[in-house]
């Protein structure tokens, strides 16, 4: 059984083996990428799209439904419902 100060040099020598396989395979995908890119004539634009454009109404505030003549407070219409309008008619509290 090896003990512990071999296991752990051998640890390193590992990393060290697999710091450099890495290194070597990057290299030669970066290579690889690079000669796709040229031979196609690909931009940075055409490889990494800029993301999916957002709908309109994506994260727009939505106006107030409903409101509490008691205190004020308003509410969308959206979400769970607030407790003063909870079992209560929605009519009555419509803006």
């Amino acid at each position: 059984m090896s003990s512990y100060k071999e296991l752990l040099k051998q640890r390193e020598a590992l990393e060290q083996k697999i710091n450099e396989a890495r290194r070597n395979e990057l290299a030669e995908a970066v290579s690889q990428v690079r000669a796709l890119v040229a031979e196609f004539g690909l931009t940075a634009q055409d490889v990494f799209p800029a993301g999916r454009a957002r709908s309109a109404s994506a994260g727009s505030k939505v106006a107030p439904k409903y409101r509490n003549p008691a205190t004020g407070q308003t509410w969308t219409g959206r979400g769970k419902a607030p407790k003063w309008i909870q079992n209560e008619s929605r009519e009555k509290f419509a803006i």
